[in-house]
């Protein structure tokens, strides 16, 4: 081979490989087939970490508006356990009877675990059962009002059928008035109940402010419940007020057991005065 040739033979190497190169690019390009697959796998890396990235973002913003809720409402919980036990501290002071004084409620924090909403007959389960102190005929409430009652414990759940259930009742006052009434689930809509058995010659006006009695074993006096809406007669001999609902159910995740330990001792003397 002349020496002229032989000093030509790198670039001719050289060429050789760049044409191979283009005709394998071209081969990959004419070739659906293998394009999609390349193209998958590089886009499926490229959203799972997309996804992935989101979905940690997204978990730690729900996380903290979470902590931010749950931190406010025990906050508002333990305001209204020291309003109830400055009351007691009056109400003993004052010589009323050891039976109303004393009725001192124990507070249980607890979580939703499942939760249903569309039907008559709602239902609640919580984190939390006898281990904890849970009893049945316990009040369920957060810092917005009453959700339900406790109906069965187990050593480490509850369950409680909530507010949005027809077989639910709950004793209340109106504000202004102080008419004491059953409360009920109107059975249409989630933030709306209804004030039964009114006699006609109370005139509730809309926007009073709804509570708890404090009548019932179950709840604490003036847990807030709603505010009233409009009034309508029923059968011309009672009425019944719309109540809108303070607790929202839609997004209902952390809540507080409300327990009487001495419930059991009051029933028990309610039911031997009525066997007299």
């Amino acid at each position: 081979m002349p020496k002229n040739s032989k000093a030509f033979l790198p670039l001719i190497t050289a060429a050789i490989f760049i044409a191979m190169e283009i005709a394998a690019v071209a081969m990959l390009k004419s070739s659906s087939t293998l394009q999609d697959v390349w193209l998958n796998r590089a886009s499926h890396r490229v959203m799972g970490k997309l996804w992935s990235g989101g979905e940690t973002v997204r978990n730690h913003f729900s996380l903290s508006r979470q902590n931010d809720a749950l931190t406010q409402e025990n906050f508002a919980l333990r305001e209204r356990l020291r309003e109830y036990e400055l009351a007691r501290e009056a109400a003993v002071e004052a010589g009323e009877s050891a039976s109303m004084a004393g009725r001192r409620f124990t507070y249980i924090p607890a979580t939703v675990v499942k939760m249903s909403r569309n039907s008559m007959h709602n239902y609640i389960i919580l984190n939390k059962g006898s281990e904890d102190g849970v009893t049945t005929h316990s009040g369920i409430i957060t810092s917005k009002g009453v959700v339900g009652i406790i109906s069965a414990v187990d050593k480490h759940y509850s369950y409680g059928l909530t507010l949005m259930n027809t077989n639910v009742s709950v004793s209340s006052r109106v504000g202004r008035s102080g008419m004491v009434s059953p409360l009920i689930w109107d059975g249409k809509n989630s933030n709306r109940g209804m004030l039964k058995d009114i006699p006609l010659h109370y005139n509730i006006e809309p926007g009073d402010t709804v509570v708890t009695s404090g009548f019932s074993n179950i709840f604490p006096a003036d847990i807030p419940v709603g505010i009233t809406g409009e009034t309508e007669v029923v059968y011309g001999s009672t009425s019944q007020t719309e109540v809108i609902l303070f607790q929202e159910f839609g997004a209902l995740r952390y809540v507080t057991i409300v327990k009487n330990p001495e419930r059991d001792e009051i029933s028990a003397l309610e039911k031997r005065e009525e066997l007299r």
